[in-house]
């Protein structure tokens, strides 16, 4: 069984059908690419797939998501273990408020690691895996506020990966990147699914295109088309999938 595996998830918020009764299997050790036209439902179904959804308002889940076949949605789930195995890269870098090697440090630290020489390992080892420690090397200890807003996203990629998730969710992680630091994170994410599985929710079609290996197309809170992604692209089978691809709709 792959490490995600959904099944009838549907969620309301404030009794509006947001996602619509998804059934789907996550392919492990690719890149699969959420996409759809805005609002469709997106951004809802990665929130559902570490819980942070029990964050909004008035949402309310039913259905199953598994994790390594678990049901995170099952009462008493352990939902701290779970964002363990669940990294996120949000949207706009999220620094925290402390020196770039204490952000690296900061998952290792909460989940007990105490050791320096263990943790100058952890943040050395993943500012290289993010591709950031050539450039913060001689400066770890200076505030990641700092850093510019490409240096921000790769120092949050760094810190998502140094607690050794299973998958890495990515929330349109390039939306506020100008284009050298986009190709940085792209970049990354074609060397990561070596280890890790990869869910990218984009609105950047051509970045799809470039990276996915697996697709999963959303309309009007359905997921209305899914697939590996050369299908996809070259044959799609749903009428809006194909109005979304040709442009028609966006």
């Amino acid at each position: 069984m792959p490490h995600i595996s959904v099944r009838n998830l549907t969620v309301q918020y404030n009794g509006r059908v947001a996602l619509d009764n998804v059934t789907v299997q996550i392919p492990d050790g690719q890149i699969t690419a959420v996409i759809g036209p805005s609002g469709c439902g997106k951004t809802t179904f990665l929130r559902c797939l570490n819980r942070l959804i029990d964050t909004t308002y008035g949402a309310k889940v039913s259905g199953e998501v598994l994790i390594d076949g678990v049901n995170i949605y099952d009462a008493g789930a352990d939902v701290i273990g779970l964002r363990k195995k669940m990294g996120l890269l949000s949207q706009k870098p999220q620094a925290l408020p402390m020196s770039i090697y204490d952000n690296v440090a900061y998952g290792p630290r909460l989940h007990g690691t105490r050791s320096r020489q263990v943790l100058d390992q952890v943040v050395r080892d993943h500012l290289k895996m993010s591709s950031l420690w050539s450039e913060v090397s001689d400066r770890l200890h200076t505030p990641a506020s700092q850093l510019s807003v490409g240096q921000q996203q790769r120092l949050c990629l760094a810190r998502g990966l140094a607690v050794e998730p299973e998958v890495l969710l990515c929330d349109e992680p390039t939306a506020s990147l100008d284009p050298l630091s986009a190709q940085h994170i792209e970049k990354r994410f074609v060397e990561l699914k070596q280890d890790y599985t990869i869910v990218l929710v984009t609105h950047i079609l051509r970045q799809a295109r470039r990276l996915a290996d697996y697709v999963l197309f959303f309309y009007m809170g359905e997921l209305a088309e899914h697939g590996p992604a050369e299908q996809v692209w070259n044959s799609p089978q749903n009428e809006h999938t194909q109005a979304y691809l040709s442009g028609a709709i966006s």
